[in-house]
């Protein structure tokens, strides 16, 4: 059997985890997450594993990055289960902090990104949340003092800010972004697809469809705002409320006119019923 890892909440508890591996001389990988951990995951964990010596994961939903509005309340939660798989996955390290550990009494310094973050893609829709991951990463990021942090590149937007935040403040650690995993038809895993009705989860899938037959269009020599435009349409019809279907620069989330003024990457955010999606591929 695994050996459990060992789980801390506290800040002194978590510098004095980190010292032998830093007395060792010991590489340590970071991965943030808000638990209800899924396959993609725990990807990113065992990715983890062959890059770094030691293994970081972080499991804290963080307040500052919802809305009034939105689902910080009934966000998914499963500490068992996530413990139970990081046991199995042999991290070493579970960074756990309560929301008065992250945000003491007096706390009053935030990050407030731009670049990237301000590119009317998920910003638009959500204008408190890329202040509070940059926030929160930020953090994580001098308390666990990573050298390599792995993100999912499902939230390609938040990918970018971070990559973005990790340079322009000049931390030693390089962000690592990883490919999407994807159910089997297509639908890209992520903690929220628990909402879904099984109607809903039979019709999820379609926004993949319609960036991959956007993407084949585009490099078929289709003008982009052509293809964009025949995209918004199938995924109107098919039901969804759509916020956006973009083709941006893939590492500045530009708005781009032609193929030729890439690499591009295609977005796309819909809600079906009353759970909201996203999605990307590059082309």
């Amino acid at each position: 059997m695994a050996r459990r890892p060992r789980i801390v909440r506290t800040l002194p508890g978590l510098r004095r985890a980190l010292e032998p591996y830093r007395d060792a001389g010991d590489t340590v990988a970071l991965v943030p997450t808000m638990g209800a951990l899924h396959a993609g995951h725990l990807a990113l964990v065992r990715l983890a594993r062959r890059r770094a010596d030691r293994v970081v994961v972080s499991i804290f939903v963080n307040p500052a990055q919802f809305a009034p509005n939105e689902d910080f309340g009934t966000y998914p939660r499963s500490w068992g289960a996530d413990i139970k798989a990081l046991t199995e996955t042999k991290v070493d390290l579970i960074w756990a902090p309560s929301a008065q550990v992250m945000y003491p009494e007096g706390f009053a310094t935030r990050i407030a990104p731009e670049g990237p973050a301000k590119a009317g893609l998920e910003d638009k829709f959500r204008p408190h949340f890329f202040g509070g991951v940059a926030t929160v990463v930020g953090k994580l990021f001098a308390q666990c003092r990573p050298d390599i942090a792995l993100f999912g590149q499902k939230d390609y937007q938040q990918l970018r800010v971070v990559t973005q935040l990790a340079k322009d403040l000049d931390l030693a650690v390089k962000v690592i972004g990883v490919p999407t995993l994807r159910e089997k038809d297509g639908l890209a895993l992520s903690s929220r697809n628990a909402y879904l009705t099984p109607g809903e989860r039979a019709n999820a899938p379609l926004l993949y469809r319609v960036l991959k037959a956007t993407a084949a269009r585009i490099k078929n020599g289709e003008k982009i705002a052509d293809a964009l435009d025949v995209g918004r349409r199938q995924i109107d019809l098919a039901g969804f409320i759509l916020d956006y279907l973009e083709a941006r620069h893939a590492e500045t989330l530009a708005p781009i006119a032609s193929i030729a003024d890439g690499p591009v990457r295609l977005l796309v955010a819909a809600k079906i019923g009353r759970t909201r999606l996203i999605d990307n591929i590059g082309i």
